[in-house]
């Protein structure tokens, strides 16, 4: 039961980082592609793949610590 407790709440952190991230940058990279840009699978493709990479990241920083404050244990 703790594992799968565990497991929700990596997911949930991973799910609210990646949101909050895409709210932070989205803006940003379709001014930087520009919009005709940015609506190619390319461009998107690169653009959620660094932001599954940093959401991915920052999950486990996240869990780590909590684990080190002992909030998780696992």
């Amino acid at each position: 039961m703790k594992s799968s407790w565990t497991i929700l709440i990596a997911i949930s952190i991973f799910l609210i980082i990646t949101y909050l991230y895409w709210k932070v940058t989205k803006d940003y990279a379709q001014k930087e592609y520009g919009k005709k840009m940015f609506k190619q699978w390319s461009t998107r493709t690169y653009y959620w793949s660094g932001a599954l990479l940093i959401s991915g990241a920052i999950t486990v920083a996240l869990i780590y610590l909590l684990k080190l404050i002992n909030v998780l244990t696992f």
